[in-house]
């Protein structure tokens, strides 16, 4: 297959409401196209989610260049190649509303993107949780330089925007800086962002305070844009889950456009059934007129760094080399101490904590923080320590309740997402959300718990994310749509990536179309990078 120049990564705002996201759930209308015509590629027989939450219906799909051009009964219709989707489903490619796959997209090795294409993703938001660069366009470069195989979109960060006028220190931002501050955003919306994306549990954006978040959003607002959070406290660290969620609600009503809780969750024993007084704040909002949505990863547990996790954050300010010194002094590492234990008991405790991965020593990957303290013959919070000063590990931490998870994923308005980047193959013990999450919904939430039915989770992982992104042409099957497609095999749909054995590939997509070029061809990748 010839490969084309690399498609414009960055996707563009449009200024529409919601509804003109969605489509009628009458499929009689969605199939007024029924005529004879020439087409580069028709997808026939296929029972067809249009990603509207409307059950299945029997139809065609009609391609040309990079459009969705018919969807109807195109029986007579000439093409350049038919694809027999008797027995499986036909549905719009998934967007993932948080990823961290944009470094390794950026290699000539990952740029195929086949992990993400595996579970049929077409399109992925990158930066989120306030971290990436503040220079957009030289991220564009490096992510085009060696084509790409998904649809990409960049949030601009508020840690990285902070972190290039403020820096690390725990303060406001002076007038002038907070000016600075408003032209990153400005600049990076202009040349095309999506939205703002903060951080708010980690340094540095856990130095900054509601009101310098409002002044930020109301520059992406200008733009259409929407403000995605990975809130202060997912738990009762400092402020609480349900506080933060309401600073969401505040920003997104100030600053006039929509918030979304991105990997949503109740996060340790001392907040679980929290989810029922969130999802009502979050239908309160709704009712008064303020925009609020969020996105989820299907497992019950999270991933981040073993600072992140245990260490507080005013031992954070400054950066390493001050975290650092802080440890290499008695008084103040006996004070992180008390805090690391502190959080050790939110997270449930050591055995919840699992090595991700760690460069340093590579050996005690997929272990848990519990059985490396008892080897090492030293408690759990002095390892912590020693392991976080200088760097520090990736970590799982298996810490959520069922009921809240699913709670969550009920809501029409939460959408799917992987929070998952892109490693090398074999590279650490990453969270298999990396390599399955979008299979693992439908397997496990549909199929085997029936939390939600198959059309809304489609739903949640096309037209919900396009609506929430303003996306007027992609998340749905329609003529007009780009031709973002995945053609899947309900039956044999699944993960296989496991928490011990993540670098496995999804299976049961049996074709995937990017831009209308084939990027999965009866179950092969093709490297395509349209």
């Amino acid at each position: 297959m010839t490969r084309e120049a690399p498609a414009v990564i960055l996707i563009l705002l449009f200024a529409l409401t919601i509804s003109a996201c969605e489509v009628t759930d009458n499929p009689s209308e969605a199939t007024a196209s029924e005529a004879a015509g020439e087409y580069d590629l028709v997808i026939r027989n296929g029972k067809v989610l249009d990603g509207s939450g409307a059950p299945w219906y029997r139809a065609d799909v009609g391609v040309q260049g990079e459009r969705i051009v018919a969807v109807g009964d195109l029986a007579n219709a000439d093409a350049g190649r038919t694809i027999d989707a008797s027995g499986l489903y036909v549905a719009p490619g998934f967007i993932d509303l948080h990823s961290h796959a944009a470094p390794g997209l950026a290699t000539e090795e990952l740029s195929v993107a086949h992990p993400l294409l595996a579970q049929g993703i077409t399109l992925v938001v990158v930066n989120p949780d306030g971290g990436g660069p503040a220079d957009l366009l030289d991220q564009e470069g490096e992510l085009i330089e060696h084509g790409l195989g998904v649809n990409v979109a960049q949030f601009i960060t508020h840690g990285a925007v902070r972190g290039a006028v403020v820096g690390m220190e725990d303060r406001a931002p002076t007038g002038s800086e907070l000016e600075e501050m408003r032209e990153l955003v400005r600049t990076a919306m202009e040349h095309g962002a999506v939205g703002l994306s903060s951080g708010l549990f980690s340094a540095p954006g856990s130095f900054a305070e509601t009101d310098e978040l409002i002044e930020l959003a109301k520059v992406a607002a200008e733009y259409g844009g929407f403000y995605s959070s990975h809130i202060r406290d997912e738990s009762n660290y400092t402020v609480g889950v349900v506080a933060s969620v309401e600073e969401v609600i505040e920003i997104a009503r100030e600053a006039g456009l929509p918030g979304n809780v991105t990997h949503i969750k109740s996060l340790g024993p001392p907040v679980w059934g929290s989810s029922v007084d969130i999802i009502e704040r979050i239908e309160e909002a709704r009712r008064e007129g303020v925009e609020i949505w969020a996105d989820q990863y299907p497992y019950e547990a999270s991933s981040t760094s073993l600072t992140a996790m245990l260490i507080p954050s005013w031992a954070q300010e400054g950066g390493q080399e001050a975290l650092d010194r802080r440890l290499d002094e008695q008084d103040e590492r006996e004070r992180v101490r008390e805090a690391v234990l502190e959080n050790l008991e939110r997270r449930g405790g050591a055995g919840r904590l699992q090595f991700a991965r760690y460069e340093d020593d590579p050996t005690i990957e997929g272990r848990t923080l519990a059985e490396l303290a008892g080897e090492r013959g030293v408690d759990p919070a002095e390892l912590t320590m020693d392991l976080v000063h200088g760097g520090g590990p990736g970590m799982v931490s298996y810490n959520m309740d069922s009921d809240d998870v699913h709670r969550y994923m009920r809501q029409p308005w939460t959408a799917t997402s992987s929070d998952g980047g892109l490693p090398r193959m074999g590279e650490g013990v990453p969270h298999p959300r990396t390599y399955g999450a979008f299979p693992r919904k439908i397997r496990t939430y549909v199929l085997q718990e029936d939390v939600v039915d198959l059309a809304t989770a489609i739903r949640s992982m096309t037209a919900l994310p396009a609506a929430i992104m303003r996306l007027q042409d992609r998340g749905l099957i329609r003529e007009g749509s780009y031709a973002d497609i995945v053609v899947f095999d309900l039956d044999r749909l699944r993960d296989h990536a496991t928490f011990e054995e993540p670098h496995q590939l999804s299976e049961g997509m049996i074709y995937v179309l990017v831009n209308g070029e084939l990027a999965v061809d009866g179950e092969n990748f093709t490297d395509a990078l349209s």
